[in-house]
């Protein structure tokens, strides 16, 4: 159904006091403002399925009631992003609508009991555009925890072949904090699930990273959890348990060799640590799955 000619129900969906490109905020419009002026429709809310490679996994309650308590008084602001599926079946095609973005709006709308959302219907989508939209998105509006994100960034680079560097370029950050951020998943279950629910932040982990012994790591956790320790103090414990950080040692390479070992990063796609004494070191290459290492190989092998 298109927007236009709605019935009094079907109107108070989207409100006429404000354009709804106006009622966008600034991350919303960057990730979801129609390209070449598209159509809104509404589309029946049992129509439209989940996205499966939605990288959120954790939707909070409480703010989804929030929020489906303003879409009853104000309606759905932002339409949602779909793609279109039919399937053919004995009586014709069955037509039905998957999600790309907006997985809160349509879940908000339907604990608010509405039978349409306003959607922008998009063409049809592999798994790797779908994956990186509902990414996109999500980073914008800063939806994930650090873990969501780290999985999303994997997953990209690991399966659908996206070097670190061209995962970056597409959120908008550095090749640094993917990298940093894929490092996350090196962690125990137990801490990987303590940033999800929200117990220590981003800057914990990052700060339990410091220290290489899985048992250092839980010993530094327990400490964060047990002496409510600021990240300051867990960056400057875990440099203590570790002895010296092997960070510094890049500190000392001299320019041409900085030179080298970013050219190194972005011919690879990935993190490499170039040390080097007397004339002598190593060249430390960073993967985080065995689909990246591959990558890395081929590259190697092919130059």
């Amino acid at each position: 159904m298109k927007l236009s000619g709605l019935g009094r129900g079907l109107e108070s969906l989207i409100p006429r006091t404000t354009p709804l490109s106006q009622q966008q905020n600034t991350a919303d419009r960057s990730a979801e403002q129609p390209r070449h002026k598209e159509s809104i429709f509404l589309l029946e809310v049992d129509k439209v399925k989940e996205n499966p490679l939605q990288p959120r996994r954790d939707f909070d309650e409480t703010e989804l009631r929030s929020l489906a308590d303003s879409i009853r008084e104000h309606g759905v602001l932002q339409p949602i992003i779909v793609t279109k599926i039919e399937e053919e079946n004995l009586s014709g095609i069955k037509v039905s609508y998957e999600l790309i973005a907006g997985e809160r709006r349509l879940r908000a709308a339907k604990m608010s009991g509405l039978d349409f959302v306003p959607a922008i219907i998009r063409k049809k989508t592999d798994d790797k555009e779908r994956l990186e939209l509902a990414l996109v998105e999500n980073v914008q509006r800063a939806d994930l925890n650090a873990i969501e994100k780290a999985r999303s960034f994997e997953r990209l680079t690991g399966e659908f072949g996206f070097t670190q560097k061209q995962v970056a370029e597409r959120i908008g950050q550095s090749r640094e904090l993917v990298a940093n951020t894929i490092r996350l998943l090196q962690l125990p279950i137990e801490i990987m699930r303590a940033v999800e629910m929200g117990k220590i932040s981003e800057g914990h982990a990052r700060g339990i990273l410091s220290v290489d012994d899985e048992n250092q790591r839980m010993a530094l956790y327990n400490e964060i959890i047990t002496k409510n320790l600021t990240v300051r103090a867990v960056e400057s414990l875990g440099r203590k348990m570790k002895g010296v950080s092997k960070r510094t040692n890049s500190g000392f390479l001299d320019p041409e060799s900085k030179i080298l070992e970013s050219r190194l990063e972005d011919f690879l796609g990935t993190r490499v640590k170039l040390a080097k004494e007397d004339g002598k070191g190593s060249i430390l290459i960073e993967f985080y799955s065995p689909e990246e290492f591959n990558s890395i190989i081929d590259k190697i092998f092919k130059s």
